[in-house]
């Protein structure tokens, strides 16, 4: 029965077309995908009508007689037409307009990763949970729906769903005619040694030291500030066992505070309280390190994204020798620093070559492609490089952080952004017509 039902879904694009005709109705073509749940949702001006769709998916693509899951998608639909933003999402999916698909006034099309929430099979069977699976996951959404629109397509993601851009493309390079990740990094092992002195140089030599006497001066109050977390813990209902306490998970909290900093951008360096009160200091401290990412709970929602970080798609570690006989409870294990959040039971084994092999695909092959990267931003230690290769174009946000949007960017690198989308789509951004 499942080889027929994805044999059906083989042959599905001619079916679609076949059936594309004027009097059918957009939901009629929707509800003629086999096994597909469709439901139109809230609409708003944006576009002209909206569904939740959830696709059926092998959960193995190389065994379509295997057990599958179903996959959910949202469509906002402005016509057959216009070209289509595929955003694919790295974790969750919610339903929003995105900036490039705004700025193109056109179809989008989102997708939810799989084994993220509405897109978890009922056995979560780890080693399908790869970037070779996830790619055709979309490769195969794509498929589905390019008889339906009659335009340019462009893949969208922010992030690690930037990441999910530039697998898609490694694989699929033929699927989509441009590609724009935004401050997606591309790691090279699970604590890649490019983060530590990207932080030593990020900034002002001012900004730097600023925070490193901000983090010694948390640790030096463990005592008075680490009730405060308990505290704000029980309030919460987060718990630490994971990652080996309470104790330990306040002292990491210090030690992202540095990276989680830089990262957002979201506070000036003159306003870190050095001077401040205890309450003072536990407030900022909570509001940039932030306890929760550390807790049981925290860990178990993002489960799937360290699996991913512990076998292709790599993460950061800390560097304890700054706070050398300040640290209690945190340490170097021998492991990565956050094999802790990874889904207990995997034996988990790195694969060094994968972001080489992207790497060097985006160097030589890669093709319509924009990066965009804020400058201050820690990911942008491991950014993606185009290297000599032309064909790809990688913007920069000067003091940018990693709400890099096309929208904060400078008018010469807006202007720049706007040509390459209409030398690759054929489409006038809005904000220049």
């Amino acid at each position: 029965m499942q080889r027929l039902f994805f044999l059906l879904m083989a042959f599905l694009p001619f079916m679609i077309f076949s059936c594309s005709n004027p009097s059918m109705t957009l939901e009629e073509r929707l509800s003629s995908l086999p096994g597909a749940t469709v439901e139109k949702i809230e609409n708003d001006s944006s576009f002209l009508e909206s569904y939740e769709i959830k696709i059926m998916q092998p959960l193995d693509h190389n065994n379509p007689d295997g057990p599958g899951f179903s996959q959910q998608i949202f469509l906002g639909y402005a016509g057959a037409d216009k070209p289509v933003v595929v955003v694919t999402e790295g974790y969750s999916a919610r339903f929003h307009k995105s900036e490039l698909a705004w700025l193109l006034d056109c179809n989008q099309i989102t997708v939810e990763h799989r084994y993220f929430e509405d897109s978890q099979p009922d056995s979560l069977l780890w080693n399908y949970l790869t970037t070779w699976q996830a790619a055709t996951d979309h490769h195969r959404i794509i498929e589905l729906f390019k008889p339906v629109f009659r335009d340019k397509w462009v893949t969208t993601g922010i992030s690690k769903g930037g990441q999910t851009v530039m697998f898609h493309s490694y694989y699929y390079p033929d699927d989509v005619d441009a590609r724009v990740p935004y401050v997606a990094p591309l790691n090279f092992g699970p604590e890649d040694e490019r983060v530590k002195p990207f932080l030593e140089q990020v900034g002002t030599a001012e900004c730097r030291d600023r925070i490193y006497e901000f983090q010694k001066l948390a640790l030096r109050k463990f005592d008075i500030l680490f009730p405060m977390m308990t505290a704000l813990s029980e309030e919460r209902g987060w718990t630490y066992t994971r990652v080996g306490g309470a104790e330990t998970a306040y002292e990491m909290a210090v030690l992202e505070y540095e990276f989680a900093f830089w990262q957002w951008g979201r506070v000036p360096c003159d306003s870190i309280p050095l001077e401040g009160t205890d309450q003072e200091i536990f407030r900022h401290l909570a509001s940039i390190g932030d306890f929760f990412y550390f807790s049981d709970q925290g860990v178990k929602a993002f489960e799937p994204f360290f699996y991913q970080a512990m076998t292709e798609l790599g993460y950061y570690g800390y560097d304890f020798e700054k706070f050398a006989g300040l640290l209690r409870y945190a340490g170097d294990t021998g492991n990565p620093e956050f094999l802790f959040s990874a889904p207990v039971g995997p034996d988990y084994v790195y694969d060094y070559e994968f972001g080489r092999r992207v790497d060097n695909y985006i160097k030589t092959e890669a093709g319509n492609f924009l990066f965009l990267y804020g400058e201050y931003d820690p990911w942008s230690s491991t950014a993606a490089d185009p290297g000599s290769n032309s064909r790809c174009v990688k913007i920069i946000k000067e003091g940018g952080a990693h709400g890099t949007r096309i929208g904060n960017l400078s008018p010469e690198q807006k202007e720049l952004v706007f040509t390459k989308l209409e030398e690759w789509l054929d489409e006038t951004p809005r904000s220049r017509q």
